[in-house]
């Protein structure tokens, strides 16, 4: 049984680059270098976190640019929006107690 539709792929439930349409999603993170943090590198469509781990090496640190992988499933990412930046950010500046500058330092610390 095949699908013929613009964009689709040959087969029912697969879409245009392959991947299976009922398989979940999952970002990639990689880290080019020890010491450095992992980055965000792209999404994936996989069956289990294995495969994810095997395509996302294979797509994303072709020319052995990264040292380690990390792959979430997509469900699991809980992200604030950008669109509501003040509102989740700006209750942090009311807590005076929390910049360095609430606080006295003593004469002779050393280190400071």
């Amino acid at each position: 049984m095949t699908d013929h539709e613009p964009g689709r792929g040959t087969d029912r439930g697969t879409d245009r680059r392959g991947a299976r349409a009922d398989w979940p999603l999952w970002e990639v993170f990689v880290r080019a270098r020890r010491g450095l943090s992992h980055v965000h590198a792209g999404s994936l469509h996989a069956p289990d976190a294995v495969m994810a781990l095997r395509n996302a090496r294979d797509l994303y640190t072709r020319r052995q640019e990264g040292v380690s992988i990390w792959v979430v499933p997509a469900a699991a990412i809980s992200a604030s929006s950008p669109d509501e930046k003040d509102a989740f950010f700006d209750p942090a500046a009311d807590k005076a107690y929390r910049h360095p500058t609430f606080y006295d330092v003593p004469e002779g610390a050393p280190h400071l």
